[in-house]
């Protein structure tokens, strides 16, 4: 018994050919999108989405005295393209009523140092350039360009929740990183 091949046509080759070449185009595309979607998101980052106001929760209104400040740090949710993360943030905050609280930024406007709160001579003290500041915010003396930056909260059902920004430091306006 003899096995006879039968020999493929030219038109029949070509289907075949015309397949595979569909396939692997079809596939390949698939591969390159795949992976051009966080390569884009990654690249364009927030320039292109518009950025709302995340507010991270700090802690109760009602654990703050009234009148002295205090140094809190509260864990934010950051995110960049597709990589999140939590960052420990500073800042100060200061309970002037049960429904006023100002925050300021713990970064001196000087040159980016953290300053202190002194309690003995009632004022905020940078070390790195002898800046220093009223419970207020106020430049007493030394080299600040502008007062101490003020952050954005809300006070909702008794929560402080504060908006962490970074601002430039070393010049008389401020403005946002």
């Amino acid at each position: 018994m003899e096995i006879q091949l039968v020999p493929e046509t030219a038109s029949e080759m070509k289907s075949r050919r015309r397949f595979l070449e569909l396939f692997i185009g079809v596939f390949t595309s698939l591969i390159g999108i795949a992976l051009a979607v966080p390569f884009l998101g990654a690249v364009l980052g927030g320039s292109s989405r518009v950025q709302k106001r995340l507010f991270s929760k700090v802690g109760p209104v009602d654990s703050l005295p009234v009148g002295r400040p205090v140094d809190i740090a509260f864990e934010e949710m950051r995110s960049d393209a597709y990589i999140q993360g939590m960052a420990v943030r500073h800042l100060w905050a200061i309970k002037r009523s049960a429904a006023d609280v100002v925050v300021f930024s713990p970064i001196c406007p000087h040159l980016g140092c953290r300053y202190d709160w002194d309690a003995a001579d009632s004022l905020f003290k940078c070390p790195c350039h002898a800046s220093v500041f009223t419970i207020d915010g106020r430049v007493v003396s030394g080299p600040a360009p502008r007062p101490l930056d003020t952050l954005p909260t809300e006070i909702r059902q008794g929560v402080l929740y504060v908006e962490w920004e970074q601002f430039e430091v070393g010049i008389p306006q401020k403005r946002t990183v």
